[in-house]
């Protein structure tokens, strides 16, 4: 028995016409007799006298009938309820993200969804790229923020916007004072790097074997806030996103200075793991970080 045998029950007792019950339910008359009939057998009972002038339901089809407006009532009330927990923003939400963009790209976006969805508990950790991929893939975080993204089993990618690098220095370098370099221009420099394993590493390795140069490495660190300091530390340079120096300019602890070239723009990705359903807050964080894509093709566009 199903679902839509008690509607078509409950339209023929109201309407008193098979014809008119088969018509509200887009079925043929005889498939309304056939389901009513498939009841009384099941049941050794008659829910209606037919008749060619008198139509009458009978005690047990009266029975049924008011069974059946219940059920029907439970069945449209789970379909309200699902559609009121789809459109609900709430519950919890977890997202990894880089060190990079965690800490000096992400905060106003955070601050953005926290305003207009304050029902949702926002976690958010700080990790390596590595990390971010397996935290998505194992379900432990619900989204994922790195860079350079690449495709990995079992991930989704959708596509993020993109920081343009630049160098920097400390103020008393001899390169301070320069308003945009050439990759050329940095041969032979002392050098901050990031670790060999992180992806703007091996971008920026990519970049100096592409211009034919290289760099007088001082140390290696893995995670942007390092690399500054170390870059304050040892008068060196290093090249970095322009976002997660901007302080550090403003403030006039570090030049940051425009690099021209090829592959300038660090692309950033949204990771999620496959099939995995796409939750109300899952939604609207990938909205927010979608408008900042616009805003960030916007200032390629005009550079």
């Amino acid at each position: 028995m199903q679902i839509e045998t008690f509607k078509i029950l409950s339209d023929l007792v109201e309407t008193a016409s098979f014809s008119e019950a088969a018509e509200r339910n887009g079925v043929t008359q005889s498939a309304v007799s056939q389901q009513i009939k498939a009841i009384e057998e099941k049941f050794g009972v008659t829910l209606v006298e037919r008749g060619r002038k008198n139509f009458a339901v009978t005690p047990e089809g009266e029975i049924f009938l008011k069974a059946g407006k219940g059920i029907l009532e439970i069945y449209e009330g789970i379909h309200g309820e699902l559609d009121s927990l789809r459109n609900s923003v709430s519950g919890s939400l977890k997202v990894a993200t880089v060190y990079s963009i965690g800490f000096h790209e992400l905060p106003p976006y955070l601050n953005e969804f926290k305003a207009g969805f304050p029902q949702v508990k926002l976690e958010v950790t700080y990790r390596r790229a590595n990390q971010v991929y397996s935290d998505v893939l194992e379900n432990r975080s619900d989204l994922g923020l790195v860079a350079y993204p690449k495709s990995r089993k079992g991930i989704d990618i959708e596509p993020a916007w993109s920081d343009r690098l630049v160098v920097i220095c400390p103020p008393g370098h001899s390169l301070a004072g320069k308003t945009s370099l050439s990759l050329k221009n940095l041969d032979g420099e002392r050098f901050i790097s990031f670790e060999p394993d992180l992806p703007t590493r091996q971008a920026i390795d990519a970049m100096f074997l592409d211009a034919g140069i290289s760099v007088k490495e001082v140390v290696e660190f893995d995670n942007i806030e390092t690399v500054k300091r170390g870059v304050e530390i040892e008068s060196a340079i290093s090249i970095v996103p322009s976002e997660s120096v901007r302080n550090e300019v403003e403030s006039g602890v570090l030049k940051q200075i425009k690099l021209e070239g090829r592959n300038i723009w660090r692309p950033l990705g949204i990771l999620r793991r496959r099939n995995k359903a796409i939750t109300p807050a899952m939604r609207e964080m990938i909205a927010i970080l979608r408008a900042k894509m616009g805003e960030s093709i916007t200032k390629s566009g005009n550079s």
